[in-house]
C-alpha cells in the first residue's frame, strides 16, 4: 500500500496539496464513527499538523467536517447535528482553504526552522505542535548564545527570502533511511511496518521524512517571527514562532 492510500481512501492531500474541491463516493457513514470517502483531500492530522476542516455537499445538503479520527481508514467527523450522506452517495468535498493554506505555510516554516537549527547548532527536534499561523518546536539544545532569538529569526527569514523549492517524493524504506540525517527528531517516528517513506525536501536546506502538507517554495511562507525562546529542562529549548501575516 502506498503512502497516498490509507485503508479504503485515496489521499489526494498527499498527492497534490493544492486540491481544495473534488468529487467522491461515501463508503461508510456513521454519526459516532464518522464518514469514510473513497477519495479525500482532508488532511487527517499527524506530525503536529491538525486535521483540516471543510464540508461535504450532496443533494442540496451540507455536512460540515470538523476533524478526523484515525483508524484503518480516515474517519471524517461531522459537526454535531449535521445530516449524514448515506453510503454510496456521490458528494463534493471541499477543504477550508484559508485554514489549510495557513497550516501549510506554518508547517513549511517549521521545516525551515528545523533546518536552520540543525545546520547551525546541530540540534535535533524533541517535540512540536502547530495551529494555523503559530507553532512551537522543541530542540535538544543545552546551550544557546545570548542573541539566539534574534539570530534564529534572521536566519529563518533569510531562507524564506531565498525562495527555496519545497519538493516531495516517496522512497522505499531502506532507500529513505539511507539518506544522511533524514530523521531530524531525537527518536525515529517512522512506523516499523511502513515500507514507503514520504520525503519533504527544502532544496539546499532540509531533507526529512514527513507526512504533512507544504507550500511549493519558502517564499510562500511569508515573514516568520520568533516570539519566544524558553528553557524546558537542562537540555531542551522551546522556540515559539508565528507568521507575521
Amino acid at each position: 500500500m502506498g503512502v497516498t492510500q490509507h485503508g479504503r481512501t485515496h489521499r489526494l492531500d498527499l498527492a497534490d496539496p493544492t486540491v481544495r474541491e473534488w468529487t467522491c463516493t461515501v463508503l461508510h457513514s456513521d454519526a459516532e464513527q464518522g464518514i469514510v470517502l473513497d477519495r479525500s483531500a482532508f488532511y487527517p492530522g499527524g506530525g503536529g499538523q491538525p486535521p483540516d476542516h471543510g464540508v461535504l455537499l450532496w443533494q442540496g445538503v451540507q455536512t460540515r467536517i470538523v476533524g478526523t479520527r484515525k483508524g484503518d481508514d480516515p474517519y471524517l467527523i461531522p459537526a454535531e447535528g449535521d445530516p449524514l450522506p448515506p453510503v454510496g452517495t456521490e458528494v463534493v468535498g471541499a477543504v477550508e482553504d484559508e485554514r489549510r493554506t495557513r497550516l501549510m505555510r506554518t508547517h513549511s516554516g517549521l521545516h525551515v526552522l528545523c533546518g536552520v537549527v540543525f545546520r547551525d547548532f546541530g540540534a535535533l527536534v524533541t517535540g512540536g505542535n502547530m495551529e494555523p499561523g503559530e507553532a512551537r518546536m522543541d530542540f535538544n539544545l543545552p546551550e544557546v548564545p545570548p542573541d539566539f532569538k534574534s539570530r534564529i529569526e534572521e536566519l529563518v527569514n533569510a531562507e524564506v527570502a531565498a525562495d527555496r523549492s519545497v519538493a516531495t517524493r516517496v522512497l522505499p524504506r531502506t532507500e529513505a533511511l539511507a539518506l544522511p540525517d533524514i530523521i531530524r527528531t531525537q527518536s525515529n517516528l517512522i512506523p516499523a511496518d511502513e515500507q514507503e517513506v514520504r520525503i519533504v525536501d527544502i532544496v539546499g536546506l532540509d531533507v526529512q521524512a514527513d507526512g504533512g502538507t507544504h507550500v511549493a517554495s519558502t517564499a510562500q511562507i511569508g515573514k516568520v517571527q520568533v516570539v519566544k525562546v524558553e528553557s524546558k529542562g537542562r537540555a531542551n529549548r522551546r522556540v515559539r514562532v508565528r507568521l507575521a501575516d
